[in-house]
This record gives C-alpha cells, structure tokens and sequence, in this order.
C-alpha cells in the first residue's frame, strides 16, 4: 500500500499537536507520560516533534488521558476547523 503524501495543513495540524503534547507533559518525562499512555517513548517523541503527523486516533485519546486534557480541547487546538463548544 502507498500512503498518500500529507498535505501542509496535515503537517501543521500534527505540529500544532506535538505542541500541545509538550507542554501539556511539562516537566514530566517522555518515558513517564508514554508508560501511562501505553506508547513507547519513541512513538511520543516522533509526535511531539512531528515527524509521525497523523498519529492514530486511540493513541492521540491515549495521551491526552495521561495528560488530563480533553478530546475537544485537543480538537479545538490542533485543527482549523470549528470545533463546537
């Protein structure tokens, strides 16, 4: 199978995510908040530092339970599209 090759906005709107990631885990560790979120550290750096743009749904749900934030505001961070509040 070919992936199809991500668009600018894909790529902006997985780097808005990494973003949000890293300061929502703070001063915690890679390995710390990817353990609770039940990825490897590697799978979390390449999304913090978005080389993996378009991580899968259960893992962005994953990571946003160990960091306490919410699916919409996620949402409402990362994408450009109006997200209802």
């Amino acid at each position: 199978m070919v992936r199809t090759p991500l668009t600018p906005e894909e790529r902006e709107r997985g780097e808005r995510l990494g973003r949000l990631l890293r300061a929502a885990r703070g001063e915690r560790s890679m390995v710390e908040v990817a353990a609770t979120a039940g990825i490897s550290a590697e799978t979390l750096r390449k999304i913090e530092t978005g080389r993996a743009p378009t991580p899968a749904f259960f893992t962005v749900a994953a990571l946003a339970v160990a960091l306490g934030l919410s699916m919409d505001e996620v949402a409402r961070r990362c994408t450009t599209v109006p997200v209802p509040a």
